[in-house]
């Protein structure tokens, strides 16, 4: 146990004791911060309550299960440790020479501070229970909404790129010389008829990669008290992706069409997102590292850019369904444990109008 201390302190979160951010600074909470810094705190927090975060892996069989992950393994180093550096919005530069071009960022890079090494890479989404597709569900129904952004699925493939790298032989043996005969990866009625096959490859990829699956991806949900903003008693906790149970949410999606329509009809988001993964690793296949940006901005298929994919909370319940979902272990008396030395008064939250009504009902009693 480590919890500290939160007398005459200043603005700070558990935990993050050595990190690139500057607690005590207002800027330091701003939405795009605090949504990463927060979940990095949170999983600090389980370490010292002794409990572990929820880990969503990949089965022989192509499903998720739910195992735990401790916070010493997903960070690499213990979250007690002197020695561990929170560097966020940051590159994991171990992951630069799969790449053309410049490597992007990730949410959180754990660093060791003695030597300045890179540990793990991982990206963070701060999640509402439950969405607005779910919120009028029952409570055992509820679902948090994922959106994910392009540069996740680079990380992802270098995560690929790093197992294949040690077995070169696999990944030729996985992609055979029918995609040399695509003439044109942006025309989308080149690349439909191949979707399945690329479907195929991923997942016979995911399975070679069973024992070697790795986390991707952090995911804490905060769970309020229906469409209200007040908190459930019981609001906190973290779930973890590894890399191969993360290509369910849109590898699923696909197949999902294919069964019920025989073929794919449209590059869809998540469909585009399997082109992406699968041509990144296509090209690691023949050169040893792919051109990320140019995969992405070339293969569009007359959709925005700016996500990859989202997912709602009909579709990740499935997924994340357990009793931690319906119960989450940390309860909102617990937040001032986490948020430490006034930090709340730095916060700058959007005004949400609609949010603002819909909690003042005395607005319509005149």
């Amino acid at each position: 146990m480590f919890l500290e201390n939160t007398a005459n302190q200043q603005p700070g979160l558990f935990g993050l004791k050595y990190s690139n951010r500057d607690f005590t600074q207002k800027e330091a909470w701003g939405k795009n911060c605090f949504n990463s810094s927060l979940p990095a705190s949170l999983c600090s927090y389980l370490y010292s309550r002794n409990l572990e975060n929820i880990y969503i892996k990949l089965n022989s069989s192509l499903r998720v299960e739910h195992s735990s992950i401790s916070t010493d393994t997903l960070y690499g180093i213990d979250p007690q440790s002197d020695n561990l550096f929170y560097a966020f919005e940051s590159q994991f530069t171990p992951y630069q020479q799969y790449l053309i071009g410049t490597l992007p960022g990730v949410d959180l890079v754990t660093q060791a501070r003695n030597t300045g090494t890179c540990l793990q890479a991982i990206e963070i989404k701060l999640t509402a229970l439950p969405d607005h597709t779910t919120c009028d569900l029952s409570e055992d129904r509820y679902g948090c909404e994922i959106v994910v952004r392009p540069d996740t699925i680079v990380y992802l493939a270098c995560s690929f790129a790093e197992f294949f790298r040690q077995h070169p032989s696999y990944i030729r043996n996985l992609i055979d010389e029918n995609f040399s005969a695509v003439s044109d990866w942006t025309e989308p009625d080149f690349i439909m008829p191949y979707i399945p096959q690329m479907i195929n490859v991923i997942d016979s990829m995911a399975l070679l990669m069973l024992e070697r699956q790795k986390p991707l991806l952090i995911q804490p949900v905060w769970k309020t008290e229906g469409k209200s903003p007040k908190l459930s008693e019981n609001c906190l906790d973290v779930f973890v992706w590894s890399n191969l149970a993360f290509t369910r949410l849109f590898v699923d999606l696909a197949k999902l069409e294919l069964n019920a329509f025989n073929r794919i009809r449209s590059i869809a988001r998540h469909t585009r997102t399997i082109v992406w993964l699968f041509k990144m690793m296509y090209d690691f296949s023949i050169h040893g590292s792919f051109n990320h940006r140019r995969i992405i901005d070339s293969l569009s298929y007359n959709t925005r850019n700016d996500k990859a994919f989202a997912v709602n909370g009909r579709v990740t319940h499935a997924y994340m369904r357990s009793e931690e979902l319906r119960r989450p272990r940390i309860q909102k008396g617990e937040i001032k444990r986490i948020i430490l030395g006034g930090g709340q008064n730095l916060l700058s939250p959007e005004r949400r109008f609609d949010a603002i009504i819909y909690n003042s009902p005395d607005l319509f009693n005149y």
